[in-house]
């Protein structure tokens, strides 16, 4: 009877706490919808800076912003986290294709951190393969001295597109050294995209070493993509390219723009959110990631502006240098490791300000299973989805390092890699509902894991 009664006790402990999360649940919800500014700080990002690859000036002014903003939305405390970082240039650049004999302009990219042609033309045959299979299979003397054209599908069976892109990102980032390893003149790749236009994707390729060879490294929009897969069945394509782009020599210090509300009743754990502040020197950046820097923003004005002192200390990140080296994440994790700070937990939105659906975790099971009995809270606002162990780039370090439990914001993936790393990532492709729903989510999670911790 005794047993039964204390049962009856629990379970009723557990059902107030639940119901006092869900009443705070709606007031940070309603906040967000109702007076979020996050939308707006998004529009200053992109409209005032624009893009930011990491070591640029526009970076540099990203960082003044990003400081502003968050000493806006009230933290008690704000500073600059220092982070050398790489400064890859594109500058001018040029692919021109014969597809019907006759050479056409097409819309082309070259890929982060390759190395160009140094502003020469390159001109030789294009030869076609679909995947690495096909390519290692090719004799040498197939490919020396060609532009090999890496013809590979994103594949559109994922429901999950992150899964596709996990897919297919490997030949953006194998391209360049693979087609150096038979002494191709250089690679041409179709981008890793779900769009049915023709907007090139950049990106991230391996970076070029003294003991890595690489080649110029070229992507193509899919509708391009399709008429050089076209024309290559039919034979005799050629190609010249031309571009600029390489990496400067020295390190260019920037920064991690970071702003906190201290803890009330356990200042000294600490808990992370945190998007890229950097992006690549196309578009505006505003989905990947100026969207996840104004949501982390959103948090820290949330909790203000509802008088909420946050058990844990609540923290947000800007981190720089995400698309292209990591080393704002390596830079934060280092601080953490030499300052002997304790974290609870880091989160990362870094998958564009669509709905959120899910959110992912990275952490042992019964640190999941905890979260997983609240999991009906979040219903209400679309969120369902916690089987994804996501966390983010930017986090990594600190989890690898310092064994964080991470977390990340899983939005609706349909659109997201038909504008990623494209010129098509601007303002006018975020909806405000969608981001202002995301920030609530996140504010809505870290006070939960404030509040009852792991």
């Amino acid at each position: 009877m005794k047993t039964r009664v204390l049962s009856i006790l629990l379970s009723g402990l557990a059902y107030t706490c639940t119901a006092q999360d869900s009443v705070m649940f709606r007031k940070i919800a309603d906040e967000v919808m109702l007076h979020g500014t996050c939308y707006d700080n998004l529009r200053v990002l992109c409209k005032t800076v624009g893009h930011r690859i990491s070591g640029s000036p526009a970076a540099a002014k990203a960082v003044t912003w990003g400081e502003k903003a968050m000493k806006e939305a009230g933290a008690d405390k704000v500073w600059l986290q220092p982070a050398d970082v790489p400064y890859w240039y594109r500058g001018k650049e040029s692919l021109y294709l014969k597809l019907d004999g006759k050479y056409e302009k097409v819309a082309a990219l070259s890929l982060g951190n390759s190395r160009g042609t140094g502003g020469k033309t390159v001109e030789a045959p294009i030869i076609m393969v679909h995947n690495l299979e096909e390519f290692k299979a090719l004799p040498e003397s197939e490919v020396k001295g060609k532009i090999v054209y890496f013809n590979y599908l994103f594949r559109q069976d994922f429901i999950f597109t992150f899964e596709g892109y996990g897919d297919a990102v490997k030949y953006r980032g194998l391209a360049g050294s693979l087609g150096a390893s038979k002494g191709a003149a250089a690679v041409i790749i179709r981008s890793m995209s779900t769009g049915t236009d023709d907007f090139p994707h950049t990106g991230g390729t391996r970076p070029y070493r003294d003991t890595l060879k690489t080649v110029p490294s070229m992507a193509l929009g899919n509708k391009t993509a399709d008429r050089l897969e076209k024309a290559c069945l039919k034979g005799g394509v050629t190609a010249k390219m031309t571009s600029e782009c390489d990496m400067k020599p020295n390190m260019v210090r920037s920064y991690n723009v970071i702003g906190e509300i201290r803890g009330s009743e356990t200042p000294e754990k600490i808990v992370t959110i945190g998007g890229h502040l950097d992006s690549w020197d196309v578009g505006e950046g505003a989905q990947d990631d100026g969207a996840g820097c104004v949501q982390s923003i959103e948090v820290i004005r949330t909790y203000k502006a509802l008088g909420i002192r946050p058990k844990c200390t609540i923290r947000a990140v800007l981190f720089m240098n995400e698309e292209n080296g990591q080393k704002g994440g390596q830079a934060y994790a280092d601080s953490a490791i030499s300052k002997h700070e304790q974290h609870v937990i880091a989160v990362e939105t870094d998958a564009g300000g669509f709905s959120p659906r899910g959110i992912g975790l990275v952490m042992p099971q019964a640190q999941k299973d905890k979260i997983l009995a609240y999991r009906n809270l979040f219903l209400p606002y679309g969120v369902y989805d916690f089987t994804k162990e996501e966390g983010g780039s930017d986090i990594d370090p600190i989890g690898l390092k310092l064994h964080t439990p991470l977390a990340g914001l899983i939005p609706d993936s349909q659109r997201y890699f038909d504008i990623h790393h494209t010129d098509n990532d601007v303002f006018e492709n975020v909806n405000h509902r969608e981001l202002k729903l995301g920030a609530a989510v996140m504010a809505q999670f870290l006070y939960l894991v404030s509040e009852h911790g792991l």
